[in-house]
């Protein structure tokens, strides 16, 4: 590994950081800088060369985001944050993709992404895919983590499909050695979580029989949020291990 490992993470809504894993990067002595895309003129024609060159980055974290990977007419710069995944993935570099990340860069290489046959909010249990092959990411039988989603995206062409539940079969993805894609949110918070819950107009569009109640989730014990949390350290050490090899 790389003696300063230089990460870069895209942050498409306020608030949504590294999460958890800050402090995990931080003891690798880790330099962080961040693409802020909700911070960008709705209007802004970014131009690709305004990001990071893909030489530049070590490993790439794509966060979570309210918006939908197709609703480019109102956030044109989907186009060129695809475009730059493009790039960087051609490279066989390590990334990790947080819910809306990971329907992002299942999107950018080719993926549908469409509203899930269930919304998902609050603490659920996901599960191991059978028979995934031992070289790849190695998930626990059973965990239970975060979800807030009502879209999914279809395992990209190519990719091994790890994890799923009953509410959203598609949960986790595995691209080569380098990439693993979640549905959920294993960084999450107590911190983050109480900042996902101020936002009442994105509360109102989630009604469904997945959901936990606003009540419920302010009242979370911290033992619920470790198991994600854990499961993202190991990711994150899993994708820059195979890409050293």
């Amino acid at each position: 590994m790389k003696p300063h490992l230089k990460v870069h993470y895209f942050q498409h809504i306020a608030g949504e950081g590294f999460g958890s894993c800050y402090s995990y990067l931080k003891e690798m002595n880790a330099r962080m800088t961040a693409t802020e895309f909700f911070a960008l003129p709705v209007d802004l024609a970014l131009d690709i060369e305004a990001l990071p060159h893909v030489e530049d980055v070590d490993l790439l974290i794509i966060m979570g985001g309210t918006m939908s990977v197709n609703d480019e007419a109102n956030y044109p710069w989907l186009k060129i944050e695809k475009r730059w995944l493009r790039r960087y993935l051609a490279l066989g570099k390590p990334a990790i993709g947080l819910c809306l990340g990971g329907q992002l860069i299942a999107n950018a290489l080719g993926a549908a992404v469409s509203k899930s046959a269930a919304q998902e909010l609050g603490w659920t249990t996901v599960r191991k895919i059978n028979f995934v092959p031992d070289e790849c990411f190695q998930l626990p039988e059973q965990f239970n983590v975060m979800q807030w989603h009502s879209e999914t995206f279809e395992i990209p062409k190519g990719a091994v499909h790890l994890a799923e539940n009953e509410a959203c079969r598609n949960q986790m993805y595995q691209i080569g050695k380098n990439v693993l894609g979640f549905q959920f949110h294993p960084e999450i918070t107590p911190e983050a979580l109480a900042l996902f819950l101020e936002d009442d107009e994105e509360l109102a569009l989630f009604n469904g029989v997945c959901q936990q109640s606003e009540d419920e989730l302010k009242k979370s014990a911290k033992e619920k949020f470790l198991q994600g949390n854990q499961l993202l350290n190991k990711a994150i050490e899993y994708v820059l291990r195979k890409t050293a090899c």
